[in-house]
């Protein structure tokens, strides 16, 4: 319960005021903490603007919290009075981790294991939980995200996969809302999980209005930005695939064509992709095409029939629907982006 100075008006059925609990630990990326401050701060004033109250009021917590509070609190001035009130929501700030072995070694420390118990507890309680890139680790460690759809940073997705498989990752998503969890892709898309929020407790008109404030564009999709060689690079037999298929775009290739490529039989190179991608096969092949055309779109005034040509489509209406589902766009939209 809220104390009496903190619980105020609704607006249109939206709570006015939340508790949000910012947990940082050591070594949390710097930018998490500046967009939530900063976010969070754009939905107050736009309320202000319409004479209510704050929307949220922002406490700070963690083993990383004393080095971010004065960043924190030079957007969200500090309320005392909700220091001991139960949080309404727990955002979890991204780790600055560029290493599958730095997220094992992260996830291990103390500050961690208590913060698998915070996020236990606060889950047990109904509270709202948010994170988005690595920080999505950590919910799926303290079981939150089981049975759950989710999602997390592109890079990271096979790693994710292969440790919580009683999780169903939709590597693909920007954001993904499964009941009172919401999880981001990869370190900016934590952008989109503050709009997600606002937009959650606020209403989509001040969450639009907060998107043109901070200039920020609506992008369902994070498969337009997977680096697929950053990720075939952990199989050597999965790079000498990429590379092969790469040169071999405008040929018509065949998974059983990729696997020889590999010197694998057809199963263990899927299996061996699989592992490295957290893809199939055929999606592999289907990425590296998508990477390509789009390439081709932006650096080149190459029709659409020819792009399609270059990258192994004989009819250019295949590539559009490819690109619309992988890229979020047809050529005309990824070409002027």
């Amino acid at each position: 319960m809220l104390p009496a100075s903190v619980r105020n008006d609704t607006f249109r059925g939206f709570p006015a005021m939340r508790v949000v609990e910012l947990q940082v630990l050591s070594g949390a990326m710097p930018s998490s903490v500046a967009i939530t401050a900063d976010v969070l701060a754009t939905a107050n004033r736009l309320r202000a603007a319409k004479g209510r109250r704050p929307a949220f009021a922002v406490r700070v917590s963690g083993s990383g919290a004393r080095s971010v509070r004065s960043l924190v609190g030079s957007v969200l001035p500090p309320q005392p009075e909700i220091a001991t009130a139960e949080p309404d929501v727990i955002i979890v700030s991204s780790l600055v981790t560029v290493t599958e072995a730095a997220v094992i070694e992260r996830l291990d420390r103390p500050d961690a294991a208590q913060l698998r118990r915070t996020l236990a507890r606060a889950a047990g309680r109904g509270t709202h939980i948010a994170a988005s890139c690595s920080a999505v680790f950590h919910l799926a460690s303290a079981g939150v995200l089981d049975g759950r759809r989710a999602t997390t940073t592109w890079w990271l997705a096979p790693m994710f996969q292969r440790m919580f498989p009683q999780v169903e990752l939709d590597a693909d998503a920007m954001v993904v809302t499964d009941g009172r969890v919401i999880t981001a892709g990869a370190a900016m898309a934590h952008l989109d999980l503050m709009l997600a929020l606002v937009e959650r407790y606020c209403g989509s008109d001040i969450a639009t209005r907060c998107a043109r404030f901070l200039l920020l564009d609506g992008r369902r999709s994070q498969s337009r930005y997977m680096a697929l060689g950053y990720l075939a690079a952990k199989d050597p037999h999965v790079v000498r695939a990429e590379r092969w298929a790469r040169a071999e775009l405008a040929t018509g290739l065949t998974v059983d064509a990729l696997a020889a490529a590999a010197g694998l039989a057809p199963r263990t190179f899927a299996r061996r992709v699989a592992r490295a991608t957290g893809l199939s096969p055929i999606q592999f092949l289907q990425r590296l095409r998508v990477e390509r055309a789009v390439e081709l779109l932006e650096t080149t005034t190459l029709s659409v029939e020819e792009i399609a040509r270059r990258v192994g489509y004989a009819e250019p209406t295949t590539l559009r629907r490819l690109l619309r589902r992988e890229a979020g766009g047809g050529p005309r939209d990824l070409r002027h982006a």
